[in-house]
C-alpha cells in the first residue's frame, strides 16, 4: 500500500510541475498536495510539518502571484478601473480558453477596458503590454517558486 501512495505522491508532483508550465492544470497546488501525501505516508517523520508548512507558504504565494500579477502590472502602468477589470476579465476569460486565450485575453481584456475608459488607442496598448509583461513576470515566479518546492522537498527527504 506504501508504494501505491510514494507513485500517487510523485505522479501529483509530476503533474504538478507540468501544470507549472501548462494553463489550465493547478500546477503549484497539485505539486503541494502530492508533497502532502508523501509527507503524511510517513507520519511527517520523513518530512516534518515546518516543512509542510512552508510548502504551504510557499504554494499560497505562487497562487495569489499568479491570480494577481496582470491586474498589479495594470494598475502599475496607471490603468483606469475598467483597465484592471478589463485586465481580470480577460484572465477569468482565459482560463476557459486555452494556451492562447490565456497569454492573450488579459492583454486584450486591459487593453479593452482602458479603450473604453479614454478612448487613446496608444495608451490603451500600453496598459495591455503592462498587463502582459505582468502575467510573464507571474510565470517567472511561480516556476522560481515551483524549483524552490522542489529544492525543499529533497532537501528534506535526504536530510
Amino acid at each position: 500500500m506504501t508504494a501505491v501512495l510514494w507513485t500517487i505522491a510523485i505522479v501529483l508532483i509530476l503533474v504538478g510541475i507540468a501544470g507549472s508550465f501548462l494553463p489550465a492544470l493547478p500546477g503549484l497546488p497539485l505539486i503541494f498536495a502530492g508533497m502532502l501525501l508523501a509527507a503524511w505516508i510517513n507520519n511527517f517523520q520523513l518530512i516534518g510539518v515546518p516543512v509542510v508548512v512552508a510548502l504551504a507558504v510557499l504554494t499560497v504565494l505562487g497562487v495569489a502571484i499568479d491570480h494577481a500579477a496582470a491586474v498589479l502590472y495594470a494598475q502599475r502602468a496607471g490603468a483606469s478601473k475598467q483597465g484592471i477589470i478589463g485586465a481580470a476579465l480577460g484572465t477569468i476569460a482565459g482560463l476557459f480558453t486555452g494556451f492562447w486565450g490565456l497569454v492573450f485575453m488579459p492583454l486584450a481584456g486591459a487593453a479593452i477596458g482602458e479603450y473604453l475608459a479614454h478612448r487613446d488607442m496608444l495608451r490603451a496598448g500600453k496598459i495591455g503590454a503592462a498587463t502582459w509583461y505582468g502575467l510573464l513576470a507571474a510565470a517567472v515566479l511561480k516556476l522560481a517558486i515551483t524549483f524552490t518546492m522542489l529544492g525543499v522537498f529533497i532537501a528534506a527527504l535526504l536530510i
